[in-house]
């Protein structure tokens, strides 16, 4: 095990390099980043924890996937992560574009199709209109996922990058302080949680509703001037 750490700590400086590159790319890219209104309600970055890793081969292992040097970089796709926040649903389309955009440029690619992550029928056919795969979890997780990688034959790193909203985002917080990296056995709390991805799939909507009758509004007063 320590071996394998040792050989991904020797490429950090490249994933450090790369994960540079993407929050850049989203911190500059004007149109995400309006002083009235920004796409972008805010950006977070990690390097994966040591332990993190440590479990996460650990889980692999006991699956029976063998995590090698040869192959821990396949095996190991969100060592670097970045996580976009935005503060409703319909802002979404914008991000899926900019990150498509910096895919159709060449720059990058992805290592994996971008999942969207939802139990709410009316969010599984709005992601898979923009053409993403929905998926179902358990614990009524709900993100939208891309893993990316420079554009070049000898690519090895990748990121993780997460696209949800604020009310996710809140929801994400607590499942992830009860249910990483290994999941409650209460079934209590678990069913609490699943109660509270419906309070936040309802609020996300309800953003929705105010902002559009918020933007019809403003229509209609520059109409009436």
């Amino acid at each position: 095990m320590d071996e394998l750490i040792k050989h991904l700590d020797s490429h950090q400086y490249m994933y450090e390099g790369f994960l540079s590159g993407i929050l850049k790319y989203f911190q500059d890219y004007t149109d995400l980043n309006e002083k009235h209104f920004p796409i972008i309600h805010s950006i977070k970055s990690r390097i994966k924890d040591v332990s993190h890793i440590v479990d996460k081969i650990e889980r692999k292992q006991n699956k029976g996937i063998q995590v090698t040097k040869d192959n821990i970089f396949d095996q190991i796709t969100d060592y670097i992560g970045v996580r976009i926040i935005h503060m409703h649903q319909m802002q979404f389309e914008k991000i899926h574009n900019v990150i498509q955009e910096k895919i159709h440029s060449g720059d990058w690619k992805f290592k994996e199709d971008p999942k969207a992550m939802t139990w709410d029928p009316e969010s599984k056919n709005y992601y898979e209109s923009l053409g993403i795969k929905t998926e179902q979890r358990e614990t009524y997780y709900t993100s939208v996922h891309y893993i990316v990688q420079p554009n070049n034959e000898n690519a090895m790193v990748c990121c993780e990058i997460q696209v949800r909203t604020l009310f996710e985002e809140i929801w994400g917080e607590i499942d992830h302080a009860i249910n990483y990296p290994h999941p409650t056995e209460h079934r209590p709390t678990s069913e609490q949680l699943k109660v509270l991805s419906k309070l936040v799939a309802t609020g996300t909507k309800l953003a929705d509703s105010i902002f559009i009758t918020h933007q019809e509004f403003l229509e209609q007063t520059q109409d009436s001037n």
